[in-house]
């Protein structure tokens, strides 16, 4: 699907990081936006630096994805003010990083139900509205840990692949139907949504290369542009798929890239 002057989307987590960017890079386009994101001021506050559409004002949804009922009201208000809806960006998510043994439940049930159910929540509120014409774009935020997770980072990697599972089934249960799927596998990026626990990040971590959200977003729109099923940002994640049919090369190239940390050896 073409994104030009005039499509109407919804970006959920587009009060920071990826989302935000994806925001930016939409507006530019002439998209018409339905920001989603739990902070009301923080969408207040980017809205006026977003470029008008030509089919209407961005609108501000303030709503928890964690939550069905509050994102079906939100992309119903936004279909009904915008007549319709042709992408939606399950892009919210939350990561806790440390030892699994460490681990508060409490965080790791956030993850589950911001990352997984999140993103069925979204998509599950706005994919009748594409099949009511015939057309549309779903965008699904994966990442790099969905192919293959590290250590420090069990169960969001966990959560992770189970978006990548659900997106790759709901590409194939919509073919036909005129709403096309991509799923998005972002390596790290400079989004902040750990800056909080660097202190516990594994040692692989610490010097690791950041992509900018703003290089992410990009990749994401050309990739609607494309119709592409999968984009792998940057491209060498797409390595990581080698877990699947040669797992111990697959160690050893982590083993290489990041440190023991990242594959453990099994003797």
């Amino acid at each position: 699907m073409r994104i030009e002057p005039g499509t109407r989307a919804i970006v959920t987590g587009a009060s920071r990081g990826i989302g935000r960017a994806l925001c930016l890079a939409l507006a530019s386009r002439g998209a018409r936006l339905g920001l989603m994101a739990r902070g009301k001021e923080r969408i207040e506050e980017l809205i006026p630096q977003l470029p008008e559409s030509p089919a209407g004002p961005h609108l501000a949804l303030v709503a928890d994805v964690a939550k069905r009922g509050q994102v079906e009201r939100a992309i119903d208000r936004f279909v009904k003010r915008a007549e319709g809806l042709d992408l939606a960006v399950a892009n919210a998510g939350v990561a806790h990083y440390g030892p699994f043994v460490d681990t508060d439940l409490e965080r790791a049930e956030e993850m589950v139900l911001i990352n997984v159910l999140g993103t069925i929540y979204t998509i599950g509120a706005a994919l009748p509205h594409m099949l009511d014409r015939a057309r549309g774009h779903l965008v699904i935020l994966s990442s790099g840990a969905g192919i293959r997770a590290f250590p420090g980072a069990a169960v969001y990697g966990a959560t992770k692949a189970a978006d990548r599972g659900f997106a790759e089934a709901l590409r194939h249960e919509l073919s036909g139907t005129g709403v096309s799927v991509t799923t998005a596998f972002p390596g790290e990026v400079e989004t902040g949504l750990h800056a909080h626990e660097r202190d516990l990040l594994p040692d692989w971590r610490e010097n690791e290369q950041e992509l900018p959200p703003q290089e992410v977003a990009e990749a994401i729109i050309e990739a609607v542009d494309e119709d592409s099923r999968a984009v792998y940002i940057p491209g060498v994640v797409r390595l990581l798929g080698l877990n699947s049919v040669a797992p111990r090369l697959t160690d050893a190239l982590l083993r290489r890239i990041r440190g023991a940390t990242a594959a453990p050896r099994r003797d």
